[in-house]
């Protein structure tokens, strides 16, 4: 049996549902509600000592990371595989998969909790807040840097920076190729498309519809594949917490309406 502990709108869920559904893999899904905190609760750090979202539990064993999980799925369930069939094709996609968990997917994280997260930690006694960031085994160093004023404007800046270099890099993968690690469809597809994805949610897509064809192609793509509507479901969208976003999101494909 699997079971997927997990939350609708976490981007680092959203990629292990993604690899859930090319694999056609079943799972019993444990939701975990991050807005009132479940994921620090002593009994969820039973589970996921790292207090986040997702880990996965299979016959009985525990795996967390959401890129290992990943790995993890295609390794143990070979059909319709996810990595490409040689060795330096396999080395390829792992060193994106390092930059992907590493770059892009902490620099959207900046723009996620400013505009949207700080609000509710803005309510926070000071003394609330600190005990809150002390509570997070990973995530205490983020947080504490975000404070309750917001990230500094170079801190912003710099998510953006790291953001717009990780488009330039995919499309200079993409030149010639339908995805990230040539003509397969690949892990590497899987993980990043979180990150565009939330992106486009929060108006961002401008940074790849402007100049980026080989991304924005790469991005339809990815919209239409069945997997995307699987892991993208209503609840699963920013703007279904946030209705102001409805206005700013640019969702292409099947999955955008």
């Amino acid at each position: 049996m699997i079971e997927l502990f997990h939350n609708h709108a976490s981007t680092c869920s959203q990629k292990v549902r993604i690899c859930l559904a090319e694999k056609k893999l079943q799972y019993v899904s444990r939701h975990v509600n991050l807005a009132t905190f479940e994921h620090l609760t002593d009994a969820y750090l039973q589970i996921n000592p790292n207090g986040v979202v997702p880990a996965l539990r299979h016959d009985g064993e525990t795996v967390i990371e959401s890129t290992v999980i990943c790995e993890y799925l295609n390794e143990v369930f070979p059909d319709n595989p996810l990595s490409p069939p040689t060795a330096l094709g396999r080395a390829h996609m792992r060193a994106w998969l390092r930059y992907i968990d590493e770059v892009p997917s902490m620099a959207v994280r900046v723009p996620t909790f400013q505009n949207l997260v700080l609000p509710s930690y803005q309510k926070l006694s000071r003394q609330e807040f600190e005990s809150l960031a002390d509570s997070m085994p990973v995530r205490k160093q983020f947080i504490m840097r975000m404070g309750q004023d917001g990230f500094s404007s170079d801190d912003y800046q710099t998510s953006i920076e790291q953001l717009e270099r990780s488009l330039v890099r995919m499309e200079k993968a993409l030149e010639g190729s339908r995805w990230i690690v040539g003509d397969q469809y690949t892990i590497a597809d899987i993980c990043i498309a979180p990150v565009l994805h939330r992106m486009a949610e929060m108006g961002m897509a401008a940074m790849w519809l402007a100049d980026l064809p080989g991304v924005t192609a790469w991005y339809e793509r990815i919209a239409n594949r069945a997997s995307f509507e699987e892991a993208f479901y209503p609840e699963a969208r920013l703007s279904h917490y946030f209705p102001q976003l409805k206005d700013l999101e640019i969702i292409t494909g099947g999955a955008g309406g």
